[in-house]
């Protein structure tokens, strides 16, 4: 349990429980293992939200998940900015998740916020799985309501999405990314420099892709998940 602790404290009760059954053939009950972190005190860690910066110019788009039954993958992708600071500065972190299987598409690190470092994200995860999405979801800021950005995505008939005004709860998916990646990965190591940083987001990104389950999907990685919902295309 400490093992895992170290590894991800951010991995909730639920997930941990999940983790020992499936992947270490160990079965213990949540409420013990409740028991067993209080007195231990390991804490489940969560960061908070970000803020967005909108283009009271730009048009912006109605929200198009409410209600939706997401049931495949490559059905609804989403994207999102997150800061990161490191020593003298800070830089950006900008990754595409597909909805379905919670799945890292692909990811970039730099040290300006503008509307190509996103647009050359999409352009990644287009070409790593060879798919397009069906919608496409952001918030509302300036990047992602910009013309350069809208553009991709109409020639290629992607149906654009935005999360409402002030409401980070609508792309909640990648929220709760951020607050792992962050916090398991980002702060624990206090990188210096950003070749660093880089080094330890991929392998990171690899260790959620491909190892930690998800209790939504009964414990399976999002890498499993992804798969699975090609065949439901």
């Amino acid at each position: 349990m400490k093992k895992i602790y170290n590894k991800d404290p951010c991995m909730g009760t639920r997930a941990i429980t999940g983790l020992l059954r499936e992947r270490y053939g160990k079965t213990i009950s949540r409420k013990r293992l409740q028991r067993l972190r209080r007195e231990t005190g390991m804490k489940t860690i969560h960061c908070k939200t970000r803020t967005t910066i909108p283009n009271k110019e730009h048009k912006k788009y109605p929200y198009l998940l409410s209600n939706l039954v997401i049931s495949r993958s490559n059905q609804v992708w989403s994207t999102d900015i997150t800061y990161v600071p490191i020593a003298h500065g800070k830089v950006y972190l900008c990754c595409i998740m597909d909805w379905f299987s919670r799945k890292i598409l692909a990811w970039k690190i730099s040290n300006t916020m503008d509307v190509s470092f996103c647009k050359q994200v999409f352009l990644d995860a287009i070409k790593h799985t060879r798919a397009l999405p069906e919608i496409f979801n952001t918030d509302q800021g300036s990047q992602f309501t910009s013309a350069e950005w809208i553009d991709e995505l109409r020639k290629r008939n992607v149906s654009i999405s935005m999360d409402g005004k002030g409401r980070w709860v609508d792309n909640v998916v990648i929220e709760r990314f951020w607050y792992s990646v962050k916090y398991t990965c980002i702060f624990l190591n206090e990188y210096s420099l950003i070749p660093a940083l880089q080094e330890g987001v991929k392998k990171w990104i690899r260790y959620y892709n491909t190892y930690r389950p998800h209790q939504a999907h009964h414990y399976k990685t999002p890498h499993q998940i992804y798969k699975q919902g090609l065949t439901t295309a």
